[in-house]
């Protein structure tokens, strides 16, 4: 008996962690403006998840279903992969921008093309898929066209600057609907679709949840706005490469702001609870 109990319990080590990362490799994005979030946190919480499992199982039933919850919602927003996509063509742009001297909107737009592109090769190599890793590669286009058509290297981030705005507004507006954006992704991703909505409890915790990601855009708007009007194309470009910071907080935010919504007992997102009728 106890040689099964062994053998089940490394049985669910080895299952739940290869469930998340599958979960996470299924998305590289988040909101519309395609920010990433680091797979370090969704390796951490699994590995938290899993190096507690055989104990808690025995003695507290509900806690690795929580664990398990908690690593599937990192896993769901993850892809650190994204987090260079986003930040190598501004930081290319920028870099031949001002090596570029008169000639620096060209260099830049160069420089931004020569990363994006075999990024976006490798990218469709190793399995990313298409619409995302083309969409990726033509707001780089855009970006650097824009820049090129008005003459000024800080409109390079005039697209970034707008997505943002149309992304805190979507997030927004679809809490005020109640159709939270986290659980319209998240459930998607595990395959539940719009089962969740059936569940109060989470519906509320997607709903607090979703604050926060609204949260991080409008704060990088508040960073992003004045350096764009200050014209400052450098500080503009750290600040692009520094965007996994909000992005990291709000992972690690998530599932404590879904948790404190779900009564004792919940099963997490993997289970929606359907109320009784």
């Amino acid at each position: 008996m106890v040689l099964g109990d062994t053998d089940k319990t490394a049985a669910a080590r080895r299952e739940r962690p290869g469930l998340d990362c599958r979960l996470g490799a299924c998305t590289g994005w988040l909101g519309l403006d395609g920010r990433c979030a680091m797979r370090e946190l969704a390796d951490a919480s699994a590995s938290r998840s899993s190096d507690g499992l055989g104990h808690s199982e025995r003695m507290v039933p509900e806690q690795p279903e929580q664990d398990a919850s908690a690593s599937s919602l990192a896993a769901v927003l993850g892809g650190r992969a994204g987090l260079f996509d986003a930040a190598g063509p501004s930081m290319a742009f920028v870099a031949g921008w001002v090596c570029g001297g008169r000639n620096g909107l060209l260099w830049g737009a160069g420089a931004a093309f020569a990363v994006a592109v075999p990024v976006a090769g490798y990218r469709l190599w190793t399995g990313r898929r298409p619409a995302a890793v083309l969409l990726g590669l033509l707001g780089v286009v855009l970006a650097a066209l824009i820049a090129l058509r008005t003459g000024r290297a800080a409109d390079f981030f005039l697209l970034q600057i707008a997505s943002n705005v149309v992304s805190a507004l979507v997030w927004m507006l679809s809490i005020a609907v109640r159709w939270p954006l986290l659980g319209v992704i998240v459930g998607l991703m595990l395959g539940q679709r719009t089962k969740w909505r059936t569940d109060p409890d989470l519906s509320r915790g997607y709903r607090r949840a979703s604050w926060l990601w609204t949260a991080q855009y409008l704060i990088r708007l508040a960073v992003f706005v004045p350096l764009y009007r200050a014209d400052q194309v450098v500080a503009l470009a750290i600040a692009r490469s520094l965007t996994w910071v909000p992005v990291a907080v709000c992972v690690l935010l998530s599932w404590p702001l879904v948790r404190s919504a779900l009564p004792p007992g919940h099963p997490g997102i993997r289970h929606p609870q359907i109320p009784p009728r």
